[in-house]
């Protein structure tokens, strides 16, 4: 592991869901059957029809939301607090990671598309909430999820980061694009074995694009090759 490629980083970004906790834990699984069926509850389409709008709109706006918001015009509060109500009870205090990161020098920051609160729940189920400086969720963005380049921006202008000087962890290689592309250091988190989770073939693309510098099955481990 080249440790020189990240021994400038001082600001470490995080995505939350499927990258700091395992994806097999399937509790993204619940926010998307929640959203379905928020979807249904809107349109009153069948549960099949909902899957299929949920899904595009997730591959086409960056979210569910914002593809609602835009197709149908609708407030978002009430979806958000609606498709954040899941239960947590999977999730298991990951001290390993905790430790890992509490190691990196500089700040450390959750960038999600979730909401602030679910990231607090979530980070403080793994016992790692209190290494992160702070969380930027979607409505510190504004509504406008990655992999839009203005919330990059918004983030970066927020904290007064520098980009050539940060890394960037997500478990979709689509968001890492513009990271890379403003000079960040980018690592594509997936899923450890086999394809048993819930995932899309258009998720799990990318590893070998030119804007993943790194990818790892193992978010703690890889992090703990960094400081020595």
């Amino acid at each position: 592991m080249p440790m020189n490629a990240f021994s400038s980083v001082t600001d470490w970004v995080f995505d939350l869901d499927n990258t700091l906790y395992p994806a097999q834990t399937n509790l993204f699984a619940q926010i998307d059957d929640r959203i379905v069926d928020y979807v249904i509850r809107l349109t009153g389409m069948s549960r099949e029809d909902a899957q299929r709008i949920q899904k595009d709109y997730y591959r086409r706006y960056g979210t569910t939301l914002r593809g609602l918001m835009m197709e149908y015009a609708i407030e978002p509060d009430d979806f958000l607090e609606f498709v954040h109500d899941i239960d947590h009870e999977a999730l298991r205090p990951d001290l390993r990671l905790g430790e890992a990161i509490g190691r990196l020098p500089g700040r450390k920051f959750i960038m999600t598309n979730g909401t602030r609160n679910h990231a607090r729940a979530v980070a403080t189920k793994l016992g790692i909430f209190d290494y992160f400086s702070d969380t930027f969720g979607i409505e510190e963005a504004e509504l406008m999820p990655k992999p839009y380049a203005e919330t990059y921006e918004r983030f970066i202008r927020l904290y007064g980061i520098e980009a050539h000087k940060a890394a960037m962890f997500e478990d979709l290689a689509r968001n890492l694009k513009v990271p890379h592309d403003l000079g960040m250091r980018t690592v594509l988190v997936v899923p450890g074995g086999t394809r048993e989770v819930f995932r899309e073939d258009w998720e799990l693309k990318g590893r070998n694009a030119p804007h993943v510098d790194y990818v790892t099955d193992d978010l703690a481990a890889f992090l703990e090759t960094l400081v020595k």
